[in-house]
């Protein structure tokens, strides 16, 4: 098993990360929602939706929304929202499901660079180029590389519904480590989060080799340009060009 198919399933999961709530979620979604070109009932993809308050969200703003994801207890707890425009399944990012069927693709907060390989990463990218249409939008959200290393907080606890989070992160030449251990009745627990470090011009450049076009790229999450070194987040909005 994955990492992230231990961790993601779990409970402690959600608690950790309880503070990205929808209000951080609409904000982000608004934001880009004014940058790009989507038309009422576009269909759309949240790839990697975990419990799908952006899909959530999308849906209400008028789209017919599948939200995907491969924790299945964050897609049963997903279900409860479903409605004729809104569907959630376990899908691995990694697999085409819906060839040329959707008008974007949202892949956002770091929901990529999960795996070990980076041949995963191009199959992660040639499903999302497959399963849009002509002329539709990829939205990808990640880490600045440069900035999370001239950044990086060694470590910090938090408690959170009485559970203090130990979280270590250290840097390898390919990845970020977060390990993260705790104690909850009783019991001692260990997780590592472990997410590739992936340049900006990286992405780029895989990107446009599979036949997407660049057409903005953000810094954070008001969306203000991005700047190599200072900004927190790379966001970038990409058009699928041609079949």
């Amino acid at each position: 098993m994955q990492w992230f198919e231990d961790w993601f399933n779990s409970t402690y999961y959600h608690t950790l990360y309880k503070h990205r709530d929808d209000k951080e979620a609409e904000f982000f979604i608004q934001n880009l929602l004014n940058s790009i070109s989507l038309q009422s009932n576009d269909k759309v993809l949240d790839l990697a939706c975990g419990k799908g308050r952006h899909s959530v969200f999308l849906q209400k703003l008028g789209f017919d929304v599948i939200g995907m994801d491969l924790a299945e207890e964050s897609i049963e707890f997903a279900k409860q929202f479903e409605n004729e425009r809104l569907h959630f399944t376990v899908g691995d990012m990694r697999t085409v499901y819906f060839p040329e069927h959707f008008d974007a693709v949202f892949n956002l907060f770091t929901s990529f660079g999960y795996f070990d390989e980076e041949t995963d990463n191009a199959k992660v990218l040639h499903a999302i180029y497959t399963q849009l249409k002509a002329d539709g939008i990829f939205v990808f959200d990640y880490f600045n590389d440069a900035y999370v290393t001239q950044n990086l907080l060694p470590f910090e606890e938090k408690t959170i519904d009485g559970i203090t989070f130990a979280i270590r992160k250290t840097l390898t030449k390919t990845h970020i480590l977060k390990d993260i251990d705790f104690e909850d009745n009783g019991k001692s627990y260990h997780f590592q989060e472990k997410v590739q470090r992936i340049s900006a011009e990286t992405m780029q450049q895989s990107c446009e080799k599979l036949g997407f076009e660049i057409l903005q790229t953000f810094g954070n999450y008001a969306l203000e340009p991005y700047h190599t070194i200072h900004s927190p987040r790379y966001i970038q909005i990409a058009q699928k060009i041609g079949k």
